[in-house]
């Protein structure tokens, strides 16, 4: 490693007096959770919640403690679900009977409720999840953007259900219904946008909702819960946090599930929509999996293609369903291409979330370093290169990226 790459890479952590006192955030201790539109004080067991930037200590590197939450038990989870299910109340509840004009004066409200949360969300995804200040920043924007569109999108739709509509010889006006109690669930890697893609068009069509937090990220939507109690009326919105397996199965179990709105592995998703004694009853919203592959041909602007699988593979440390997994490149330019993505990689600035211009961050999940050094070792053992000087460099929860060439469907590398 050369002196200028060695500055880079050495002191990535630093300790708390280091941290610009504008990025800090308070432990945040969750004692309650949102059910029948009240906060409900939780006494009982709690799940701590890491950050993936380290602290330097006595004994090494520390993941920071941000906080912890509830973790709450199938007997809470089965009462949360009842809430939803009378908050629905086969269609006649307050929600799913109240007009289309006061839905969105709801959404509205909330909208207005959560921006007041801002800089507390956007810190809040920096420290659990280790995406950067323009990333986090943009979630949580790109998240209120599309809550507006949506609102546009059901006046349009209102006002296109106003209107007669003539089909072989029939003429009707057509009006749409929610269906139901909504279980929603998503990934970590966008922990705000990705689930309020599923969860805002179910809730303002006039379903209930149940709201499983997602692993990392939590603590993120902690500030919006009394967003959520303030802007619906009581049951409309209900959450739930834990251990997934233990609260999800018998949710899911009593049939009172009516659509499954699930972003993740499709083993996970067949798993709950078989858990479901109606399976053919259930509705299911789901997005699942994804191996994106980039092709670069001998015609291609590599300079141009160089650019495009940097972002496409390393945006948010790869930590995107739709990220490349894998690039297939022409063998007449491959040695070009591959001369240049291992600069553009070598090029990336390491750090923490907040720093300015830093593209590669510390890992939320604690086993990914050791399984990323691992499919690495794999490789090199089966004949791979690794090409950037620093690939695969490793301090603690931090991962620099590896150029790993040439590779082969023998390799564990290989999605």
């Amino acid at each position: 490693m050369n002196s200028e790459n060695k500055s880079l890479f050495q002191n990535i952590f630093k300790s708390e007096n280091e941290i610009p006192e504008e990025y800090k955030v308070p432990e945040i201790h969750q004692r309650e959770y949102l059910v029948n539109g009240e906060l409900v004080e939780w006494n009982g067991d709690v799940t701590e919640i890491y950050s993936p930037v380290c602290i330097p200590t006595e004994n090494g590197l520390q993941r920071k403690l941000l906080g912890s939450i509830p973790n709450i038990s199938p007997q809470e989870a089965m009462e949360i679900l009842d809430a939803t299910v009378n908050a629905y109340n086969n269609g006649l509840g307050e929600w799913p009977s109240m007009s289309v004009e006061n839905r969105i004066k709801c959404m509205q409200k909330f909208v207005y409720l959560m921006l007041q949360q801002r800089d507390l969300v956007i810190k809040l995804l920096m420290w659990e999840i280790g995406k950067t200040l323009a990333d986090s920043t943009k979630e949580f924007d790109r998240t209120v953007d599309y809550i507006n569109q949506t609102i546009d999108a059901l006046k349009e739709l209102d006002r296109e259900s106003s209107r007669f509509q003539q089909a072989e010889g029939t003429i009707a006006q057509i009006r749409r219904a929610p269906l139901g109690v909504v279980l929603s669930m998503g990934p970590f890697n966008y922990p705000l946008n990705e689930i309020f893609t599923t969860l805002i068009p179910a809730l303002i069509m006039g379903n209930t909702i149940l709201f499983k937090l997602p692993k990392h990220g939590v603590l993120a939507h902690y500030p919006l819960l009394k967003a959520f109690k303030e802007a619906f009326p009581k049951g409309t919105v209900n959450t739930l946090y834990g251990k997934g397996a233990e609260i999800i199965t018998p949710i899911m179990e009593s049939g009172k599930v009516n659509v499954l709105a699930f972003i993740g592995s499709s083993k996970v998703a067949n798993g709950l929509k078989k858990l479901h004694p109606k399976v053919n009853r259930l509705r299911a919203i789901l997005s699942l999996d994804a191996k994106n592959a980039a092709i670069v041909t001998k015609n291609a602007d590599l300079d141009v293609a160089v650019s495009e699988c940097i972002l496409g593979a390393l945006s948010f440390n790869g930590q995107r369903c739709t990220a490349l997994k894998l690039i297939f490149v022409q063998k007449d330019v491959a040695a070009e291409f591959t001369e240049k993505l291992t600069a553009a990689v070598s090029a990336m600035k390491p750090g923490l979330p907040w720093e300015k211009d830093v593209k590669i961050t510390p890992l939320p999940e604690a086993n990914k370093p050791g399984y990323l050094k691992e499919c690495i070792d794999d490789a090199l053992s089966k004949g791979a290169q690794v090409l950037n000087e620093n690939g695969g460099f490793t301090e603690s929860s931090f991962v620099f990226p590896a150029v790993v060439y040439p590779v082969n469907s023998e390799m564990n590398i290989i999605p």
